[in-house]
């Protein structure tokens, strides 16, 4: 089956069909959105991170000229946002965020109460008038005050200050393992609060239509069905009454798949003044109350033997999740995928693990691309350099000897893992870099007095999540399955829906190369709609590189079906079996008479215009649909990254010289998409490693405002990348593909810091916190060499 006269399309790096529309300035996102008679939306925030509110007076916003309305919680009685997970209270603490703070604050920029205007500019001058009193409370800002027997408590219900408290996988006798084995390594590392920080901010524009009785809400997320339920659940409408429509999308990396309080407070007010209202998020409001991620504290040892094989691996997991659980994901998010996930690549015979939430009064948590595995990753790899070290084998080597080899392997964790090319990348990652040359200019550096560093990362990438992967989690909204519906018209064209959501990921492409290749079709036929919740039945949306592996095979089994009619009907009109023809090139031929041939546009016109030809066993019209979800554990891709930096003694910056990526996504469906996905993802990994952190004073006023304080990465500072493919199809998804969203940036910290680790070597210090700072570099360059311990 050809989708056209060179071949499939599937593996070939087709034009991306949105950059046209997009680089042409003709793109539509939600700011772009004018609507007759539109108001704007602005937040009254909280100014304290802890606090009674004592008042609330807005009588003077409503009197600014050009303000139409302002709201607080108790004008609109909106129900709770509440995440949760089916774990006794011992587990996991469910928390009610609601959409305007009603009498408690719990960080710095918690919206209060909604002020709507003629416009933004007047709406912010609204915001000016309000009067907000409190009573504050002292501010809990970070793990020890969490943990401490007096603190405060950022909610009642939840001791401790946490949300999540699980242990996994003790493996009996862990213990004895540790206390008998030959060589054990410990390692403690911190890494720092980030923002996900999409180009465009969050937004959304809401309006009540009359003639459906329904609410439509445009608005920029990853998952606008879960947003539909959550809407109409706070609003006390009918799911029937809420259309969520995302147009396009400047980025999302998980920020953006988590239902926020500002777009359902917009919608709120539109439906009360049944006007249009818009809201869009400026960047300090992004910076400072939108959701963030990756603050986490691991306490790991690792037991070896005499050889470097690992025996044991034990970790204790805190992750910082703020002020409030995110929906639907909870605030188990984090510290579940750690624990759950963390011996990764590695043949770990005995495990255990505890992965702990907590709650402060920061700004809440979601879900940031990789979500704890740029961690995780980061910690094993560190213990397993500081293992080499400790036992004299080179790092390269002691990866070797424990990396996993014999597929399917169902590891300590209970995960099984499918064919992969661990050992295979983590050579040719090695042996790019030595080609280049770059041992030999490590060791004439060294000679010369600068500090050059080669560091390595060998991971794997889970992706494909099915509803038993979320399931496990004992989450009690359960992500998995992918709805798709393919459509052909009298013309023979084809309209595909699915469930999940671009934001940046090239679906408009890489959908329409799996339907071309399934229908033997022009790919110039094919148009995907996705972001509708009336036009699409239900979907999770895109998030832990589900669109292909999940959202590609469903659509590929709805053309597949579509095909199969197309030949029932050929078939039909020939009275010959289906077995006889086979479809490509637009048209249906005969394998027992070749030259004939019907092409789609005459099936069709039968199918819809002259349906009383069919038999009475084919329905009238050309609709395929179908589902997709994964009942294993899912499917691994797996990469090696392989980083070299230079150290620079006099300002302790970090130079990336060199980077290589070696990558196994099973089939690319468009590999120049992948490499845009790997380029991209170790660009936000190198932010992570070196650059981007959130900080707070000690009463939790967030220090970072604006691009000054946050340090974000330029086209300077990240390197080029040189990038190796390696296929390992995967035998359960529909097109032998596995997902490739996140693996850059999981990769990438752990390179990096190893590297910097290498090149600090003959000072015999060594990091474990992220992101490395200048000061630290240049502190551990200049201070005096310790003697070695006997």
């Amino acid at each position: 089956m050809k989708s056209t006269d060179d071949g499939p399309l599937v593996g070939r790096s087709v034009r991306r069909r949105e950059d046209p529309r997009l680089l042409a300035g003709h793109g539509r996102f939600v700011d772009d959105i004018e609507l007759p008679g539109m108001l704007h939306a602005q937040f009254v925030r909280s100014t304290v991170a802890h606090g009674v509110i004592t008042s609330v007076d807005l009588t003077a916003v409503r009197q600014v000229p050009g303000v139409v309305a302002a709201f607080t919680a108790e004008d609109l009685d909106l129900g709770d946002i509440t995440a949760r997970l089916d774990r006794p209270l011992s587990e996991y603490v469910p928390t009610a965020m609601p959409v305007l703070a009603r009498d408690r604050v719990r960080y710095v920029g918690e919206p209060i109460a909604v002020v709507v205007a003629r416009d933004a500019y007047t709406a912010e001058d609204g915001l000016e008038a309000a009067k907000v009193t409190y009573e504050t409370i002292p501010a809990v800002m970070g793990e020890e005050q969490a943990f401490a027997a007096d603190a405060p408590l950022v909610h009642e219900e939840a001791a401790l200050n946490t949300l999540v408290d699980v242990t996994l996988f003790a493996t009996r006798g862990i213990d004895r393992v540790f206390a008998k084995a030959a060589c054990v390594v410990e390692v403690e590392a911190r890494t720092g609060r980030q923002n996900a920080l999409p180009l465009e901010t969050r937004g959304a524009v809401a309006q009540w239509d009359d003639r459906e009785e329904q609410l439509v809400l445009h608005t920029c997320t990853q998952v606008p069905h879960q947003v539909r339920t959550v809407a109409s659940r706070c609003l006390g409408l009918h799911e029937r009454a809420v259309r969520v429509i995302v147009p396009d999308m400047g980025g999302g990396f998980g920020l953006k798949c988590a239902v926020g309080r500002e777009e359902i407070a917009a919608a709120a007010a539109a439906l009360r003044l049944r006007r249009p209202v818009k809201w869009i998020e400026d960047r300090k409001d992004a910076l400072t109350a939108s959701f963030l991620s990756r603050e986490q504290h691991y306490t790991a040892r690792a037991a070896f033997d005499a050889d470097g094989r690992i025996l044991a691996l034990d970790a204790d997991v805190v992750c910082d999740m703020g002020a409030y659980s995110c929906y639907p994901f909870t605030a188990g998010i984090e510290p579940l995928m750690a624990a759950g996930e963390m011996p990764g690549v590695y043949k770990v015979p005995a495990y255990r693990a505890r992965g702990r939430a907590i709650t402060t009064n920061k700004a809440p948590t979601a879900p940031y691309r990789g979500v704890s595995r740029p961690q995780y990753v980061m910690v094993v790899e560190r213990l397993m350099e500081r293992a080499a070290r400790e036992l004299g084998l080179d790092p390269v080597e002691i990866r070797r000897r424990n990396v996993i080899t014999e597929f399917p392997y169902t590891g300590v964790n209970n995960i099984t893992y499918d064919p992969g090319s661990y050992r295979e990348s983590l050579d040719l990652c090695e042996a790019a870099l030595k080609e280049a040359g770059w041992y030999r200019r490590q060791a004439a550096a060294r000679s010369e007095g600068r500090h050059i560093g080669i560091g390595y990362s060998c991971f794997s990438e889970r992706t494909g999540y099915g509803s038993t992967a979320f399931a496990a989690r004992k989450m009690e909204v359960v992500p998995g399955f992918d709805l798709s519906e393919v459509r052909m018209d009298t013309s023979g064209a084809v309209t595909v829906t699915t469930g999940t959501m671009s934001h940046g990921q090239s679906h408009e492409t890489t959908m329409a190369q799996i339907v071309a290749d399934a229908l033997g079709l022009d790919i110039a036929k094919v148009r995907l709609h996705q972001g509708d919740t009336d036009r699409i039945a239900y979907g999770w949306g895109t998030f832990a590189s589900r669109s292909i592996t999940v959202g590609g095979s469903a659509v590929r089994r709805a053309a597949v079906k579509l095909g199969d009619k197309l030949r029932a009907i050929a078939a039909a009109e020939w009275g010959v079996p289906v077995e006889k023809t086979e479809l490509g090139r637009g048209r249906i031929r005969r394998l027992d008479e070749p030259d004939r041939e019907l092409t789609y546009e005459h099936l069709a016109d039968i199918a819809y215009l002259r349906s009383h030809l069919l038999p009475d066993d084919i329905e009238p019209g050309l609709t395929a649909t179908a589902a997709f979800d994964v009942a294993t554990d899912g499917t691994f891709s797996n990469a090696t990254h392989g980083v070299v930096v230079e150290l620079h003694e006099g300002t302790g910056q970090v130079e990336i010289l060199a980077y290589v990526c070696v990558e196994d996504c099973g089939v690319a469906i468009n590999p120049q998409v992948v490499e845009g996905q790997c380029r991209g993802g170790i660009a936000q990994g190198i932010a992570g490693a070196l650059f981007e952190q959130v900080t707070y004073d000690a009463g939790g006023e967030p220090a970072v405002t604006g691009f000054m304080d946050y340090k974000v990465p330029t086209a300077h500072e990240i390197p080029e990348v040189e990038i190796h493919h390696l296929e390992t199809p995967c035998a359960f998804t529909e097109t032998g593909a596995k997902g490739a969203g996140e693996g850059g940036t999981i990769g990438a910290p752990a390179a990096v810091l190893n590297a910097v680790n290498d090149a600090l070597r003959p000072t015999r210090v060594e990091l474990d916190n992220t992101p490395i700072t200048p000061e630290t570099v240049h502190r551990a360059l200049t201070a005096p060499v310790p003697e070695r311990t006997p």
